[in-house]
């Protein structure tokens, strides 16, 4: 949610924001929007004053002996009343439509990221490591020999339909693995408290973190009226909803390591094939809680933190910086780590971090008091990917895999995992 007072005051550096993200000049319709409201809202209070002091004329025209004035005045508090009443109802209308209006804007990005339409004008950052070499042609992880027993599609299908799966034996372990050495490093070593969050949430928390109104369609909704969370993000950046905070508290840094769950509704036809994109899966989220003057040097440091899981898996990998154009809807700007599968010879998204300025916190009303201060001021917020679990299972098995169709285990796993060294032997 963006705030419209900053619109009005610079609403030409609005619309060039806009501009960057593909959307159309809307600072003109807001401020008309806004115009009606304070313009009704300035009557409303008008009619409130002189109903006011309507009613203290009355009694001196009675002390006076003037009915007839006592009467007309009478009269004229009676239709104050009632213009006040319905005016209350049309002030309710007016807040609502410039709500609408505003919240299904994207947030504005900050002035360094680059501006560009889609994926294709995001700019590498950096990278880490070196790609691995093989003296055999590697294969994507739904085809290396030693693991497609532990791949089972076909019950996945039975019991839900399609992009489910079900990972059984020393996959399912790895999976396992994984979101534990996730969670360990983060709340061991970089200061976030494990969080264990409801999966379900109502309207309110997925509105706050700006999936609802214009994402609806990407969620599952239940017949109760809860909704399944796409991302951690949603309940724990939502701890701080309708809160204020003291400024000790800050930096709050929480994760969790929970199941998501997303319909993939624009992703017909795409990754069909194993794990990459499912209705279901893991992920170890972070979230941050700060001040504004904090908020960007937490965005580098979130970035570490989950490229440190990589590091310590082995894994290469790049950095990006998405560009205007491809930005989720409420980010100011993002990080994504893409890590190299040699089974498809690219990169992948495996995380992304993202700061969004006061935007979640506008819509959520989560502030905090700045110390030695009585007014209070929005947070900002952040959330990351710390990582993506099924993704990061597809790089390990994707880089790791052996000649021979078992895959190697990392070392940083193996003490998760029994002391197996080697899964998938023939």
């Amino acid at each position: 949610m963006l705030d419209i007072k900053w619109i009005r005051a610079n609403p030409d550096a609005f619309d060039r924001a806009l501009k960057t993200r593909g959307v159309e000049p809307a600072a003109a319709r807001l401020i008309e929007l806004d115009d009606a409201r304070r313009a009704h809202v300035a009557r409303l209070q008008e009619a409130q004053e002189r109903r006011n002091s309507a009613s203290k004329e009355i009694g001196k025209a009675k002390a006076s002996g003037d009915e007839e004035k006592a009467k007309a005045l009478i009269d004229e508090i009676a239709e104050l009343k009632a213009f006040v009443q319905g005016g209350e109802e049309e002030e309710r209308r007016l807040d609502g439509a410039l709500r609408a209006a505003l919240e299904v804007i994207p947030n504005l990005p900050l002035e360094e990221v680059p501006v560009g339409a889609d994926e294709s004008d995001n700019v590498v950052h950096h990278f880490h490591g070196e790609k691995p070499s093989f003296d055999f042609e590697p294969k994507e992880h739904f085809d290396i020999e030693g693991l497609k027993a532990g791949f089972d599609f076909d019950r996945a299908g039975k019991i839900a339909g399609a992009r489910f799966a079900i990972l059984r034996g020393e996959l399912a372990a790895l999976e396992r693995a994984l979101g534990q050495f996730m969670v360990n490093l983060q709340t061991t070593e970089n200061g976030y408290e494990e969080v264990s969050p409801p999966l379900l949430v109502r309207d309110e928390p997925l509105y706050g973190t700006a999936q609802l109104p214009k994402f609806a369609e990407d969620l599952f909704h239940t017949t109760d009226g809860r909704w399944l969370i796409p991302t951690a993000e949603v309940p724990l950046t939502n701890l701080v909803r309708e809160e204020i905070l003291d400024e000790a508290d800050l930096p709050m840094r929480v994760t969790g390591l929970t199941y998501c769950f997303r319909s993939e509704a624009g992703a017909a036809g795409r990754d069909v094939r194993g794990i990459l994109r499912q209705h279901q899966f893991q992920k170890c989220e972070l979230v941050s809680i700060t001040r504004p003057e904090d908020s960007l040097d937490e965005l580098e440091r979130m970035l570490g933190c989950a490229e440190e899981v990589l590091k310590r898996l082995g894994l290469h990998y790049r950095v990006v910086t998405l560009c205007t154009g491809d930005m989720g809807f409420g980010a100011r700007k993002t990080y994504d780590i893409e890590v190299w599968l040699p089974g498809q010879q690219t990169y992948r998204e495996i995380s992304s971090c993202s700061v969004c300025g006061d935007f979640q916190a506008r819509r959520m009303n989560a502030r905090y008091r700045p110390a030695g201060e009585k007014g209070v001021q929005f947070v900002h917020t952040l959330n990351g990917s710390g990582l993506a679990v099924g993704r990061a299972l597809i790089a390990v098995v994707e880089n790791y895999q052996n000649a021979d169709g078992s895959v190697t285990i990392p070392p940083v796993l193996r003490p998760l995992m029994g002391g197996r060294e080697v899964i998938g032997k023939l």
